[in-house]
């Protein structure tokens, strides 16, 4: 476990505010020679249109939408991946233009290095964001993530040797290390099994506990969003998505699954979702069929 001793990666609370403004993306249609050759060329694509969300912090988002719907575009623009078209994305007012150690990013495909260990992985990150910082500290951080996301003994194994979901932990560790004030995650347990999945969605309820980060979280999961949100943004299908509806969610923390149901608004949380993603996924496949 994060010892309270430590120093820059103690697990204080983050106090970041992020202001999302106008926001749109728009992907160039294919213009090129052999499209003009041709005599024609692809429609310019929106992605997103006006996207305003502004994220309080200590505040864990999720944001669900039905597929296509711009999710992991609008968490590539908050990582500094890909920059909007029109409007501006801000962290305390200062504007996101590029990536940076501000903010931790988790995919849903691990991202791991596979010559290196776990402790290997997760000590790069943070030689990369602090370089002048010895080699003996760089490990004792590394390690103590290693302790938080429950893989003590697995520290000189590399990643093919590691299940999916303890690769995931890997990667939730290493985001965390660099002691980012955001964590950015594009979901994370899309591509485990039901277990697998349940138990690391309790070890991210845990954590956040622990380290109260400010948190975006990308999911197709009602049940997920509802058992670790703050806030869920809804989306409404693509192209041209905007925000739907954004619901607060009024459970009490420390949560558990196992009694999260009896909460009074749980149902009627999940319903309007549900509601809300059958419209929109019929809604797309309608429009594919015409």
């Amino acid at each position: 476990m994060i010892s309270s001793q430590s120093t820059a990666h103690s697990s204080t609370n983050s106090t970041v505010h992020l202001s999302i403004q106008n926001v749109s993306k728009v992907f160039p249609g294919q213009r090129d020679w052999m499209s003009k050759l041709r005599g024609r060329s692809s429609a310019d694509f929106v992605a997103l249109e006006d996207i305003n969300l502004e994220i309080e912090p200590n505040t864990f988002v999720s944001i669900i939408g039905p597929s296509g719907c711009g999710k992991s575009t609008l968490l590539n623009i908050l990582a500094g991946l890909s920059q909007p078209t029109t409007g501006s994305v801000a962290m305390n007012g200062v504007p996101i233009t590029k990536p940076g150690p501000d903010r931790g990013v988790v995919f849903q495909n691990y991202g791991l290095m596979p010559w290196m260990t776990v402790l290997e992985n997760i000590r790069f990150a943070i030689e990369t964001v602090n370089p002048k910082l010895p080699l003996s500290r760089q490990k004792t951080i590394a390690q103590e993530y290693i302790e938080l996301v429950g893989l003590h003994g697995a520290e000189g194994k590399h990643p093919h040797e590691l299940s999916g979901g303890m690769r995931q932990r890997v990667g939730i560790a290493r985001a965390l290390a660099i002691n980012p004030q955001i964590l950015l995650m594009d979901e994370p347990f899309g591509a485990l099994d039901a277990l697998t999945r349940g138990f690391l969605q309790d070890e991210v309820e845990r954590i956040w506990e622990q380290q109260r980060k400010t948190v975006v979280l990308i999911t197709h999961s009602i049940e997920e969003a509802l058992l670790l949100s703050d806030k869920i943004v809804m989306m409404t299908r693509g192209p041209a998505a905007r925000i739907a509806k954004i619901l607060d969610v009024p459970f009490a923390r420390p949560r558990h699954r196992e009694t999260l149901d009896q909460h009074p608004a749980y149902h009627e949380l999940k319903a309007e979702m549900e509601l809300h993603l059958t419209k929109e996924t019929r809604a797309v496949e309608e429009a594919r069929i015409k």
